[in-house]
């Protein structure tokens, strides 16, 4: 589904240039379950952001089904995210105006379903994050945690068909980021959708079909998460 041929990310700052994905190749098949650790800077929220077209390679190759990202255009490729892609942020990226139930329904009414339909689809997404009783409330009047479940259930409501994950357990507990990873490895399970998941958390590792290690911008395969982190 997603392959990632030598591709290549760089940026540069006052007196050097950081390497963040540095000939990195990767595939990634639909009904599969790909983690990703390392420490902060490593790369891995660039990898992500590669593999969902919000950037694009400086060199190298992005395909999805065999076709090179680089060739959409921005219409296109806003199609291709809205379509086929979930998305689930470090920063949430939320609309404070909107209650939770409006959040999640967003990239449903931007494909153009009706708003009743919409509607019961986001309760549906609320509700398998245990959240639909927040459903009225807006980002603001949400904690941490609660705001990181809308936004998990604004990227699984779609049912897309490649989730992207940069940190989804981060800002909650341990009892409802477990219930979180049950939900996202089902996805391979149910839906046939593809995962890819970048974290710091170690129990990641017993719900992946795959664990990848990120450091300096290089990819490479991993048995086991590591046990401490840098933050």
């Amino acid at each position: 589904m997603l392959e990632l041929e030598h591709a290549r990310k760089r940026y540069e700052s006052p007196g050097e240039i950081i390497r963040a994905v540095e000939d990195v190749t990767l595939t990634v098949a639909a009904s599969e379950f790909v983690a990703v650790f390392g420490p902060s800077g490593s790369g891995k929220t660039t990898l992500l952001h590669l593999a969902g077209g919000l950037l694009r390679a400086d060199s190298g190759v992005v395909r999805f089904d065999g076709v090179d990202l680089a060739r959409f255009s921005r219409r296109e490729m806003l199609d291709h995210r809205r379509s086929k892609l979930g998305l689930v942020f470090q920063d949430f990226r939320l609309s404070d105006g909107l209650s939770a139930e409006e959040n999640v329904m967003v990239p449903l009414l931007m494909r153009g379903a009706k708003r009743r339909d919409a509607s019961r689809r986001a309760w549906s997404a609320l509700a398998d994050v245990d959240l639909a009783h927040r459903a009225s409330h807006t980002p603001e009047r949400l904690s941490g945690g609660e705001r990181q479940r809308v936004a998990i259930a604004r990227a699984l409501v779609g049912e897309p068909r490649l989730l992207l994950a940069d940190e989804p357990t981060g800002n909650l507990d341990s009892e409802t980021g477990a219930s979180v990873l049950e939900l996202m490895s089902a996805l391979p399970r149910e839906r046939g959708a593809a995962v890819i998941l970048v974290t710091h958390d170690a129990q990641l590792a017993d719900y992946a079909d795959r664990v990848l290690t990120m450091r300096d911008g290089h990819l490479t395969a991993g048995s086991a998460a590591p046990t401490t982190s840098s933050t």
